[in-house]
């Protein structure tokens, strides 16, 4: 990923067979189907791989049982298998997640899905638990033929009580289902990305770049770090921005021939809460939950904090999408509601995000049924321009096949024959995963000189590829970042070959120093010198990126620098209080 190598290429060859516009986990999942089919292929990707709604999803792998409701049986049916296919392709990063459902009442929601049936509107009421075990019914069967996961179990409200005894006491009943979770989305990315490269001497990426017609079947591709600009002459564009697509058409079309509103996204928020008592209490589940407002929440442990969300806003802007305070309030009333005896604290709060959900242009009144599958439409080019090819909707859990459909009708267009299937190919650190992770370790640990913790450690960011960060780790003096399990040859393994150009991309989306709150004002800084030497940046960009990272800290993650800067002192205390007990 060496980006003057790629420019330079780029300058002598300007041709192209596609170009995808855009390095969201869709825009990644059909370059890395199209580089192994052997494409000459380009991505461009305005700001960071999976920086955008890629990196604010909620963090499930999921079905979608409550798509049901919609009628949308094949998307669950599909969101089902490529779930099923991820727990065996990244069994690093993507795991199990027993699901808990409290319920309040038999009837209700039955009158409400009838409806939905019959092409009415009306405002989601609460779900009962005859809806429940129907839907749940429908979920396993739907399922039953791989048989990963565990069937669906009810439980009376005495024995619900007893295992969450936080639970809200009027509730009657509950039901556990098993669905997933991902620890790194925006690391399955940078391996989507790796595993296209890796074997692909046609295929080539950039973040922080943009394309825009300049006429005659000609783009000009805009080197964002730069400012260059040179021409780029592809036979297909593909848009994979997302809740961009339609922003992005206005770069692609003139404006007598651009394409009607594609998309029309909704905004999820989520926040990230430091609270070890409400953590333990839920016992490894994820309560799915519906709030007064009969809006589905969630609520589950990550990365021992726990994540909690989410909403539903209709948004115009998508660079404009902030978690508000209105937002922290009602997810916190949300928390109350479905656990009225736990108050969370504002300091508890360590991080909070959001994101647009990429759906397809509706009209519908209510958020929770606009339509949540995908398609691709082709537009035809202008003034002997290439045609592009617009994915539209999608949720996260069916990135490799919605990547697909797109890859497939993309090579029908070129002419080109599939010749690699990645329905069942492992990526990443999915590779030759081990049965015996202990043994594994224990294997790593041994010639690197590592520490079994820290190999452990290694082994759970980034499965089996921990064996190149160990080497790399192992081959030079190194020690840990302050107040952090990152260590600074880790870190510079990372800034070298996993395209890292700006402190947030290293600190947000290559690790998971930012959400977990373990990021400090001295980690940061710590981080930054490593940076800023590998880049041999000066002291004045250095400054900059300083403020551009916190900024951005503040604006879009609620985290100020005084909160970073009480870290440090926190962290020391703890530090010494460990040393003293020891």
């Amino acid at each position: 990923m060496n980006r003057k190598e790629i420019l330079d290429g780029l300058r002598q060859s300007p041709k192209v067979d596609v170009c995808v516009l855009g390095g969201g986990i869709n825009g990644l999942s059909v370059f890395r189907e199209l580089a192994l089919q052997g494409v000459n292929v380009l991505l461009a990707e305005k700001g960071d791989y999976c920086s955008g709604a890629s990196a604010a999803l909620s963090r499930m792998v999921h079905g979608g049982l409550r798509y049901l409701e919609n009628g949308e049986f094949s998307l669950v049916q599909e969101s089902l298998v490529e779930r099923d296919r991820l727990l065996r392709n990244a069994p690093h990063y993507v795991a199990p997640l027993p699901t808990t459902v409290p319920i309040f009442n038999i009837f209700s929601g039955l009158a409400n899905g009838i409806v939905r049936f019959l092409g009415l509107t009306r405002r989601p009421s609460r779900r009962g638990a005859v809806a429940i075990r129907a839907g749940l019914g429908i979920y396993d069967f739907l399922a039953h033929k791989r048989a990963l996961l565990p069937r669906h179990q009810f439980r009376g409200r005495k024995a619900t009580l007893e295992k969450w005894p936080a639970l809200n006491p009027a509730i009657r009943s509950s039901a556990t289902y098993h669905d997933a979770w991902v620890s790194h989305p925006e690391r399955i990315g940078i391996e989507l990305l790796r595993d296209a490269l890796s074997g692909a001497p046609n295929a080539s990426a950039l973040n922080y770049a943009t394309i825009e017609q300049a006429g005659a079947g000609e783009f000009m591709l805009h080197d964002n770090l730069t400012g260059e600009k040179f021409p780029i002459r592809p036979r297909l564009v593909i848009n994979a921005t997302g809740g961009w697509i339609d922003i992005a058409n206005g770069t692609l079309f003139p404006a007598d021939s651009r394409p009607a509103p594609l998309t029309g996204g909704t905004k999820g928020s989520h926040l990230i809460i430091d609270n070890p008592a409400l953590r333990d209490m839920l016992d490894g589940h994820m309560i799915y939950y519906e709030n007064e407002d009969g809006r589905i929440c969630i609520l589950f442990p990550y990365l021992s904090k726990v994540l909690v969300g989410s909403t539903d806003i209709r948004v115009d802007d998508p660079d404009a999408v902030r978690c508000e305070a209105d937002e922290r309030d009602y997810i916190l009333q949300s928390l109350a509601f479905v656990l009225p005896g736990v108050r969370i604290r504002p300091e508890e709060i360590v991080f909070q995000f959001a994101g647009v959900r990429p759906l397809p242009a509706s009209n519908d009144s209510f958020t929770g049924r606009i339509p949540r599958d995908h398609f691709c439409t082709v537009f035809e080019g202008c003034e002997g321009g290439p045609p592009v090819l617009c994915m539209i909707g999608g949720k996260w859990t069916t990135f490799r096949s919605f990547g697909e459909l797109a890859a497939d009708m993309a090579l029908e267009r070129l002419g080109h024959s599939r010749r690699v299937d990645t329905a069942d190919r492992a990526f990443g650190g999915g590779r030759e995963f081990p049965k015996d992770r202990s043994g594994w370790i224990r294997a790593l640990s041994e010639p690197t000189g590592l520490s079994p913790d820290r190999a452990a450690a290694l082994f759970e960011r980034y499965g089996t590829d921990a064996e190149d960060v160990a080497r790399f780790t192992a081959a030079g003096p190194d020690h840990l970042l302050p107040h952090a399990g990152y260590s600074a040859r880790e870190l510079l393994y990372l800034i070298r070959t996993e395209a890292v150009e700006h402190l947030d991309d290293l600190l947000l989306r290559r690790t998971t120093l930012a959400i977990t709150g373990e990021l400090s004002l001295d980690t940061a800084e710590a981080a930054l010198d490593l940076l800023a030497a590998e880049k041999a940046w000066p002291a004045s960009r250095k400054v900059e990126e300083r403020s551009r990272f916190l900024t951005l800290m503040l604006e879009a993650h609620g985290v100020a620098e005084a909160t970073l800067s009480a870290r440090n002192k926190q962290r020391s205390e703890s530090c010494e209080t460990t040393a003293r007990s020891g």
